[in-house]
């Protein structure tokens, strides 16, 4: 998983919005929730295998999506000895409870965890838009501009899919809310391979979660896929 896509706004405002690629087989994922954790709250949906979540915001002005794999798809580990130690949607609410975001990415102890990219918006001052790649040995630490990004998981998508998915994103009319989901609903080629709602034989999108922030106003919109629902959740 998954396709994410970020729309800076106007001041400290923005748009992150999550496709979710999964198998079909995983669990299904509960709905978005306010959790307590460590005495901090924590929106997310969790996932229903390790717990975790993919995506989710806290108290702590922060916002944290995940995307498996970090810049080249991997191998999976099969010596017994070499088991990943943590889940990698475990990792995302232990960095979504520190209290300072750059102190804990130089922190964090990566090593047994399977590579993953996550994207990271924190407004504890001003807006500001990270980008953390750990490729199974090396953190690649990077912050972004401030403008619209889209990214796609190494896991599911070669450079040349990646390549054409930002292409239909650049051309795309993705100014607010409504324009970024009908993207994430409809933009493709007409192959269910590559198109941004994937389905392939045993692997596809099975949600969407939108993440707005106006103001003080945190709004988490999220769509099962199959079957269609929406909940939406304020803060």
């Amino acid at each position: 998983m998954c396709t994410v896509t970020y729309i800076p706004a106007t001041k400290n405002n923005f748009i992150l919005t999550s496709s979710r690629d999964v198998p079909f087989a995983r669990e299904k994922a509960l709905f978005p929730k306010e959790y307590i954790d460590d005495n901090i709250k924590i929106t997310y949906p969790k996932d229903g295998r390790a717990g975790g979540t993919w995506i989710g915001y806290s108290e702590k002005k922060r916002l944290i999506c995940l995307l498996n794999g970090g810049f080249k798809n991997h191998y999976l580990t099969t010596d017994p000895n070499s088991k990943y130690r943590k889940s990698r949607g475990l990792i995302v609410l232990d960095l979504l409870k520190m209290t300072e975001i750059n102190s804990a990415l130089s922190e964090i102890n990566l090593t047994q965890i399977e590579p993953f990219t996550i994207v990271i918006v924190d407004w504890n001052t001003d807006l500001q838009l990270t980008e953390l790649v750990w490729d199974g040995t090396k953190k690649h630490i990077k912050k972004l501009p401030q403008k619209k990004h889209i990214w796609s998981s190494a896991t599911l998508y070669d450079d040349t899919m990646k390549a054409l998915r930002e292409s239909w994103f650049n051309e795309s009319k993705t100014y607010n809310a409504k324009s970024v989901l009908n993207f994430h609903h409809h933009a493709g080629i007409g192959d269910c391979n590559v198109d941004v709602i994937m389905k392939r034989e045993k692997v596809g999108t099975v949600s969407i979660t939108q993440v707005t922030k106006l103001e003080d106003k945190i709004t988490m919109n999220y769509e099962d896929i199959k079957p269609k629902q929406l909940k939406k959740l304020q803060a």
